[in-house]
């Protein structure tokens, strides 16, 4: 009698068992499937677009980029080192799950307004070069898709790139130590990067107030602080747009046309440039030079070569 209760104990409790392990496998699915679904969701949702104005499609659809030449006077190592500053902007076929260009137009693609900030300049004996990319949808008012930096001197390079998902998902490589192969995540919030470009769509868009910002790579890398956001305030006044970051003491602000297109006229970045009791307040400054509209990828032969003396940049 005792054999056979002992029996169906077990019996019971191998089923009991057999429920509690089929239960969790399909939570584990269930889960598994939501993220998955939510990942889907969050690439293939409808956003909430604005049909771009006629005066927006014939400037930035006609084939051509817009290229801005700029003086530069930039604070590094406690001295202002003169320099050269371009902005290029250009609208773009974006892949929205690959977050990368498209080779083909297809009506899953986002259309981006793309803008590639590069500076050069000269510390003593050594160059600077740095390259901010940010690729921010053009119909509507979401975050960037995706910002990416490099910076090359003569002690090394650093890059950093952000992609817009879930989350921001940040993969940072520096030669430094501390700084070197990080992968992680943000909560999304205010990017300065996309702030220029958010700016030549319509700078009535611009937030303003106190709120949370990440700071521009080329920042952060020059710096050499954590990638995430900082309490800041901005301000929009008529044709310049600033913000201020009281626990990094630095402000910045753009000036730029109050008129469509919105052209970026200038800038002056303040912050304290050095280290230790060498640091020194610093006002980093560019001022516009020279602008055209040219197919830049196609113009590659040494006789086009001329157009960066019209640009100033020999």
């Amino acid at each position: 009698m005792r054999s056979i209760i002992k029996t169906k104990l077990f019996l019971c409790l191998a089923f009991l068992g057999m429920v509690l392990i089929t239960s969790c496998h399909k939570e584990k699915q269930s889960k598994e499937l939501a993220a998955n679904w939510e990942t889907e969701l969050i690439i293939n949702q409808p956003l909430e677009n604005k049909e771009p104005s006629k005066a927006f499609k014939n400037y930035w659809y006609a084939g051509e980029a817009e290229i801005s030449s700029f003086k530069l006077e930039q604070g590094r190592y406690g001295e202002i080192r003169d320099g050269k500053a371009v902005l290029i902007y250009v609208t773009e076929d974006f892949l929205p799950r690959e977050q990368v260009k498209a080779d083909n137009q297809d009506s899953n693609n986002i259309s981006v307004l793309k803008l590639n900030a590069t500076k050069k300049f000269l510390t003593g004996l050594y160059p600077y070069s740095i390259m901010q990319s940010t690729f921010y949808p053009v119909a509507n008012n979401q975050h960037a898709l995706k910002v990416s930096s490099s910076m090359q001197e003569w002690c090394g390079h650093v890059y950093a790139q952000l992609n817009n998902r879930k989350a921001f998902e940040i993969t940072s490589h520096s030669y430094f130590q501390g700084e070197a192969d990080k992968d992680f995540k943000l909560e999304k919030t205010v990017l300065e990067n996309e702030l220029w470009t958010q700016l030549r769509i319509d700078p009535k868009s611009l937030p303003i107030g106190d709120l949370l910002i990440v700071p521009s790579f080329e920042f952060m890398r020059l710096r050499h602080i954590p990638i995430k956001a900082y309490k800041a305030s901005t301000e929009l006044k008529e044709g310049t747009y600033t913000i201020t970051y009281p626990e990094l003491n630095r402000s910045l602000t753009i000036q730029f046309n109050n008129t469509f297109p919105f052209e970026i006229l200038g800038w002056e970045e303040t912050f304290k440039s050095g280290f230790g009791t060498s640091a020194k307040e610093l006002t980093t400054k560019a001022s516009k030079l020279e602008t055209i509209k040219s197919p830049y990828w196609q113009k590659n032969s040494k006789k086009d070569e001329i157009l960066r003396e019209t640009l100033q940049l020999n």
